[in-house]
């Protein structure tokens, strides 16, 4: 599943291929057909993110509500746009460009008052200016469970998914199994700090990169990671190779459905 540098960067390709202008609006797979009809020929206002959430605003009130979940995908294409496929949910085109949407888990039109409610039921968010840390700590610091689980609880904090859990908490020695309740509320401010600038980031560069320059290919004198996922990495799908750092081999376990990974002689704890 995408992580919320991918939907913020979506957020801004969407508003500048297509604000400030008609666009058209169909639904070659049908399943979001009559809602297609109704905004065809309308303008896209804007475009806005909130972790995993995507919404494309369309004249007042009017917001397209677009989460990918683990099969849905973006292309963006240049003019003129090629015959869509059937599969294609959501195609939006003007004069120079057009994108299809495909698989994904949502695609409604939603109101006003029901894009607020999404944002309600959200944690903040690392990426929107107007997210509150602090909020996210107050349940962070309540809970007994792990800290690897509560970052991936969009409820707690939005946007973070598995790449940037596993590796924030390796870049701050913490052990991913403490419990939020033992997290200081300094170590959560330099989480929280370290998160904002990783996934601004990600949303630059449209990749993850979570290495600090003495630990690149070139500096260490390493080959370069391969792998499909792409940038470089501390721990993050390096489970027995060696870590970058103390040499001890990258572990891997199963929490809250999702692989986790980390070193156990950078990351001490209960976990090792």
């Amino acid at each position: 599943m995408p992580e919320g540098h991918t939907i913020h960067r979506l957020a801004e390709d969407y508003a500048a291929r297509f604000a400030g202008g008609v666009v058209g609006v169909r639904s070659p797979q049908g399943k979001f057909a009559d809602a297609a009809a109704l905004l065809d020929g309308s303008g896209l206002r804007t475009a806005d993110a909130h972790g995993k959430h995507l919404f494309l605003g369309f004249r007042d009130g009017d917001w397209v509500h677009i989460h990918l979940g683990l099969f849905g995908k973006v292309a963006f294409g240049d003019a003129p746009a090629p015959p869509p496929g059937g599969t294609v949910r959501l195609r939006l085109t003007n004069a120079a460009s057009y994108v299809d949407l495909v698989g994904p888990t949502t695609c409604a039109l939603i109101t006003d008052d029901e894009k607020a409610a999404v944002h309600r039921r959200l944690g903040p968010d690392p990426l929107r200016d107007d997210a509150d840390p602090a909020a996210a700590y107050r349940r962070v610091s309540r809970s007994r469970t792990s800290i690897a689980a509560l970052l991936m609880d969009q409820k707690v904090i939005a946007g973070v998914g598995n790449v940037y859990r596993a590796e924030v908490l390796f870049r701050h020695g913490v052990d991913p199994y403490r419990a939020g309740k033992d997290v200081a509320p300094a170590e959560w401010d330099a989480i929280w700090a370290d998160l904002v600038d990783l996934m601004r980031e990600g949303v630059r560069n449209n990749r993850i990169d979570t290495v600090r320059p003495e630990h690149t290919p070139e500096a260490m004198g390493r080959p370069p990671r391969v792998d499909d996922h792409g940038g470089e990495v501390y721990v993050y799908r390096r489970a027995t190779q060696p870590c970058h750092i103390c040499g001890g081999e990258i572990r891997t376990a199963d929490l809250a459905a999702r692989n986790l990974f980390w070193c156990p002689g950078c990351q001490k704890g209960l976990g090792n």
